[in-house]
């Protein structure tokens, strides 16, 4: 089928990348849609700002001029619902018990290349391919016959992290225009075609603030111990630390102090020395795979295990529902809740979610 005769549907965020993403689609010929999605009701005090910016109404306004501009359809797409079901209250629950979850890795497979589409198609829309600004490639692989999710050729900018649920099913109905281009071309194409965001800065990853607040948890007091076994202090709330962290433990001690685990049972935050946050294996569960069909018992890949990570060599046992994993090298901080992303060179294989190290 030729370009003309296509219809993407872009993600518009009222970014520099889905800008840039939907332009280039344009460009080459595509017919293109631009849609945001609403992802939140009343004021900016949940993780949706991930989504959005500071001003949600400038962001959506922000899109619109973006659409304006490059001469598409602009559409904003009510997943309220749907995000605060399959994302916010899945956030809340793990922050509750002491873990750290990801929301983008939740929000990706479930509301942008889930719900988001499907609401689009449902409010009348009509597409072929849905597209985003994501720093990734899909690649067919015509020996294999499946579709191969890889990371983008700027691997600091690489986003696969967040992508290792879509399946192929998804990947084939994905345009990811951004995964050959350097961060620094995409701000000069823009510039170049007069998008007023090309020095708009970056969204972070998910949110910044009070916790308490957001998860709707009450103080709820206990001891700061040392891995040793002495108390140095209290704490206003497991949910307010997370594995790794050194600053903000208000504890004074000889030598630098980091949280190494929670003790759920006596709702304690476990302290240690820096030679305490690493660990050699993991066991991951829910696991998702986006390269096998028939998964091999014994996986040598490399894996990451937090988004701006770097990649560690590793060993992958399938057992009991769920994955152990063993790294060459001792890993820092790994923490429960998060994603563990499996690679072959730069190809995504799939993921879990990190249950504990050990």
């Amino acid at each position: 089928m030729e370009k003309k005769n296509l219809t993407v549907l872009v993600g518009i965020s009222g970014g520099v990348d889905s800008a840039v993403c939907a332009l280039k689609l344009k460009q080459a010929g595509y017919n293109v849609i631009g849609a945001m999605m609403k992802v939140y009701d009343g004021d900016i005090k949940t993780i949706a700002n991930s989504c959005y910016g500071a001003d949600k109404n400038k962001e959506i306004a922000d899109a619109k001029a973006i659409c304006e501009k490059i001469g598409i359809e602009f559409h904003l797409i009510d997943c309220a619902n749907e995000f605060d079901r399959l994302v916010f209250n899945k956030f809340k629950s793990e922050y509750k018990i002491g873990r750290t979850p990801n929301p983008c890795v939740l929000c990706n497979p479930l509301i942008k290349f889930g719900a988001f589409p499907l609401l689009a198609r449902k409010s009348g829309l009509k597409f072929d391919k849905f597209a985003t600004g994501h720093y990734a490639r899909i690649e067919f692989d015509k020996n294999l016959n499946k579709y191969l999710l890889k990371q983008g050729i700027n691997q600091k900018k690489d986003q696969t992290y967040f992508l290792y649920k879509l399946t192929q099913d998804k990947l084939q109905n994905i345009l990811f225009p951004l995964g050959n281009i350097e961060k620094e071309d995409v701000r000069a194409f823009a510039k170049e075609n007069g998008l007023v965001v090309h020095d708009k800065t970056d969204s972070q990853d998910f949110y910044k603030g009070d916790y308490a607040e957001i998860i709707e948890a009450k103080e709820n007091r206990g001891n700061i111990r040392h891995i040793n076994g002495k108390v140095l202090g209290t704490h206003n709330g497991i949910f307010n630390y997370t594995i790794g962290q050194r600053k903000g433990l208000k504890i004074a001690y000889e030598n630098p102090l980091y949280v190494i685990k929670f003790n759920l049972d006596n709702n304690e935050v476990i302290v240690g020395e820096k030679e305490y946050t690493y660990s050699n294996t993991l066991f991951a569960k829910n696991l998702s795979w986006t390269f096998y069909d028939d998964v091999p018992d014994i996986i040598h890949a490399s894996a990451k295990i937090r988004s701006a990570g770097q990649k560690a060599e590793c060993k992958i046992f399938i057992e009991n529902n769920g994955a152990r994993v063993e790294f060459l090298e001792p890993q820092n901080a790994i923490t429960a809740g998060q994603a563990v992303v499996f690679y072959d060179g730069d190809v995504v294989l799939g993921g879990g979610t990190i249950d504990k190290a050990v």
